[in-house]
């Protein structure tokens, strides 16, 4: 009874373990290319964007008309990669610092 609970539990830990089925097809093209379409099929612009390290920059486009959004990663040698796409993008105000916090 043991054998059958322990081999049921190895192997559900181990198709949890697994890759993610997007990671082996990631869309990557240089970014001029992906920036352009992006703005031409779908309206959206650049939104925001972030460091991840000194080779890879996190990119948000995103359009307020249809509230779509794109998150790429854009490294250093001008391509870039699509990580995430969805729906329903808002833009949240930002919050005034509070009295007392260290700016």
């Amino acid at each position: 009874m043991y054998k059958r609970i322990l081999t049921a539990a190895l192997l559900f830990g181990m198709a949890c373990t697994g890759p993610p089925a997007w990671a082996q097809a990631l869309a990557c093209a240089p970014r001029a290319a992906l920036a352009a379409q992006l703005e031409t099929d779908y309206g959206e612009t650049l939104s925001a964007r972030g460091l991840q390290n000194p080779n890879a920059l996190i990119e948000v486009f995103a359009s307020a008309e249809s509230g779509s959004f794109t998150v790429l990663i854009s490294r250093a040698d001008g391509m870039s990669c699509i990580l995430s796409t969805g729906t329903h993008w808002m833009v949240e105000p930002v919050a005034p610092p509070k009295e007392g916090a260290a700016s």
